[in-house]
C-alpha cells in the first residue's frame, strides 16, 4: 500500500458498500468504513436487521466491495464479508469508527460487517 492510499482511508470520507441480493442484483448503500493498518480487514457497523447485514448473513460469507471517492482520488476494497455479533468485535469496530468519524450513537442491535480484504483498487 502506498502512503497516500493509507492516508486516504484514514481521512473522513463517506463510502459505499455493495452487497448482492438473493436475486443477484446489487444493493449499494452509503456507510462509514474503517480499515486496519495492514489493509487486511475493513469494518462497517450497522443494525442487525439492516438489508446489508441480511444480505451478508443469507450468504454466510459474501463477496462485497466498499468504495470511496474524493475528486480524482478513489479506492475500492473488495473482499469476503461476514456478520460478527459478539460484544468484543462490536466494541472494537465502534472504537475504530469513533476514531475515523465520530462516536456512534448507542445501538443494542449493532453488529459488525467484517470484510477480509482480497483486492485493493485505485490510487496506485
Amino acid at each position: 500500500m502506498s502512503p497516500e492510499l493509507r492516508e486516504f482511508w484514514r481521512e473522513r470520507h463517506l463510502c459505499t458498500l455493495t452487497t448482492l441480493r438473493a436475486d443477484g442484483s446489487p444493493h449499494v448503500v452509503p456507510v462509514g468504513v474503517t480499515v486496519d493498518e495492514e489493509f487486511r480487514v475493513a469494518r462497517i457497523i450497522c443494525s442487525r436487521d439492516s438489508v446489508k447485514a441480511r444480505n451478508i448473513r443469507a450468504a454466510g460469507e459474501a463477496r462485497v466491495a466498499v468504495s470511496q471517492v474524493d475528486g480524482p482520488r478513489w479506492s475500492t476494497l473488495e473482499g469476503i464479508a461476514v456478520v460478527r455479533e459478539d460484544p468484543e468485535s462490536v466494541r472494537e469496530a465502534e472504537e475504530r469508527y469513533a476514531a475515523r468519524y465520530r462516536q456512534p450513537r448507542p445501538n443494542p442491535e449493532r453488529v459488525v460487517l467484517e470484510i477480509r480484504i482480497t483486492r485493493t483498487l485505485g490510487m496506485g
